[in-house]
């Protein structure tokens, strides 16, 4: 546990985890203050879960969140009034300290000399100065003075970012690039569904940022606040300021666990779970493999999600273990979707049927989740039948599934970037943004009407490298994307249904029917799953070797 001090009152670390708690205690702590709001990372766990641990060792726990680099006046005297409020000493925490740490500098700044917060704050390891330029700036962060400069920034390092930034130096190498990512960890997101189903191990899912960082490209590890794109310029967390002669912007999709209510306060525990989080895949297969009678619901809300077929994908290894244990027919199988139909692109729908009706699965489409009661084990769902009348159905489970509803982060919807539904406008053959010639983006975070899935960023990336660096003269002709997007849907252990489609619901098979059949369950798409795609993530897509990612040029 990193704990800086700041005061002899107040402490600051970055986020503290179940077992950090307890070690906080054993410290002498006796207040906790959470300043990063839920959902914003996939192995972070939700307020209600340290409140809960903190209730059992004694301590207090206050909830204050902020968003990166935008944290208000306001909030800072919140802070300053929960300081005198709450027993102390007091252990605040965010993503890394910084927001805590800006919350304490602004609740100082009538207090104390704005050089002795600088003082402090380098002490504890934080850099203030954009703190102190703000409180000069009347609140306001001056971005005309600007931190750093690089020619192409790239928000977010996740498998898109990662993948653009290895594009563009494998084209043009040399190329200044940056990108802007707080996370110490890379996550591989579609083994998640294997971890779940008991085929890998969670650690073999996650690598360092700065192991799977392309050499030459600089990390400015932080949190992105706001877009200025009027004046070429990113703020950060802590109020820094990077500008940019072109800026790529592809920092995911923010899971959103509170909009259902009581789930965050259930998950890990009641036999609530849910694959899209790497702390809780490992107990998706802890209860799977302890389930021997009862109700598994598997949920899933309404489009747009992160890999649409994830939802069903751990329904059916679920199920596939049940049958192997001999449990199946002692077990309830609910499938409850917001959607009306099983699987978007029809072709691959009558495989799955035949699935679901082996394991005796119970379909329930126009199902949104809406409530979670854990200690009860009932979920409620707002059912919209087909004339658009709407009614409340509480179910109970003995495992219940959880997929929470998903959008853009927050600095993205409120920013110039987006459209009128939050997401990042751009065309969706070139990547590159309708209204701002140089700012292009990619994966789940754009407007573009593909799946959300890794196999899409995949052959995304090659296209906008292309595209921006014809835009800097680099490069002749454009490159079009056509919505290529993968789901491989594993209906059994050793089997899967690879679904491969483009715009429109287009099939957009990689190889030949007679060697591979997408639309029928095949032993060679589960060894592609299991075997190849992740060595062709790690080692191809991350890398920059485009294998079967290619572009297609016109002009």
């Amino acid at each position: 546990m990193d704990i800086r001090t700041l005061t002899g009152e107040l402490s600051v670390s970055p986020q503290l985890t179940l077992d950090d708690i307890h070690a906080a205690a054993e410290a002498g702590y006796r207040t906790l203050v959470c300043n990063r709001p839920d959902g914003e990372a996939p192995d972070q766990p939700g307020f209600a879960e340290i409140e809960r641990r903190a209730a059992e060792l004694g301590l207090q726990a206050r909830y204050l969140p902020a968003e990166p680099g935008k944290v208000s006046m306001k909030q800072a005297a919140a802070f300053a009034r929960l300081m005198d409020e709450c027993p102390k000493p007091v252990l605040a925490y965010c993503r890394s300290g910084l927001r805590s740490a800006t919350m304490w500098a602004l609740s100082q700044a009538q207090h104390m000399p704005l050089p002795r917060i600088v003082e402090r704050g380098a002490e504890a390891g934080f850099d203030l100065k954009g703190v102190v330029r703000r409180i000069a700036n009347g609140g306001r962060t001056p971005v005309e003075a600007a931190d750093a400069t690089h020619e192409v920034v790239i928000v977010g390092g996740g498998a898109a970012g990662i993948a653009v930034a290895s594009s563009l130096l494998a084209r043009a190498p040399g190329l200044d690039i940056a990108i802007i990512d707080p996370a110490d960890v890379h996550y591989y997101q579609p083994g998640w569904t294997l971890v779940g189903g008991g085929v890998f191990g969670v650690a073999d899912t996650a690598r360092t940022i700065g192991a799977v960082l392309p050499r030459g490209v600089r990390w400015i590890k932080s949190a992105v606040a706001a877009f200025e794109p009027e004046r070429d310029a990113v703020v950060l967390d802590g109020c820094r300021v990077v500008k940019y002669r072109q800026l790529v912007v592809c920092p995911g999709l923010k899971l959103d666990w509170d909009a259902v209510e009581g789930l965050a306060e259930s998950l890990g525990r009641h036999g609530v779970t849910s694959n899209y989080r790497y702390d809780l895949a490992p107990y998706t297969w802890e209860l799977v493999r302890g389930l021997r009678g009862g109700r598994a619901v598997f949920t899933q809300p309404p489009m747009p999600i992160k890999c649409a077929g994830a939802p069903q994908k751990a329904m059916y290894l679920s199920a596939d273990h049940w049958r192997r244990s001999g449990v199946l027919q002692d077990i309830e199988i609910d499938f409850r979707s917001a959607g009306a139909a099983l699987f978007g692109v029809a072709a691959y729908v009558p495989a799955l049927m035949e699935y679901v009706e082996r394991y005796g699965i119970h379909l329930h489409f126009g199902q949104t989740l809406v409530a979670v009661d854990g200690p009860a084990r009932e979920a409620t769902f707002r059912r919209t039948a087909a004339e658009g009348t709407q009614e409340t159905v509480r179910v109970g489970f003995d495992l219940l599934h959880a997929v929470p509803p998903q959008k853009a982060p927050d600095f993205v919807r409120a920013s110039p970037l987006a459209d009128a539904a939050g997401w990042v406008d751009v065309d969706a053959a070139t990547l590159r943004h309708k209204r701002l010639a140089n700012v292009f983006a990619l994966g789940d975070v754009t407007n573009a009407p593909n799946a959300k899935t890794a196999a899409a960023a995949r052959k995304q990336a090659p296209v906008l490298a292309h595209n921006l660096l014809a835009l800097r003269g680099l490069a002749q002709g454009e490159a079009r994307y056509d919505g290529y997007g993968s789901c491989p849907l594993t209906v059994e252990r050793g089997k899967v249904v690879l679904a491969e489609f483009g715009y429109g619901g287009q099939l957009a098979p990689s190889f030949p029917k007679w060697l591979l059949d997408g639309t029928r369950p095949s032993r060679l798409a589960w060894y592609l799953k299991e075997r190849i795609l992740p060595p062709l993530y790690w080692q191809g897509m991350l890398k920059g070797r485009e294998w079967l990612a290619k572009p297609e040029l016109v002009g």
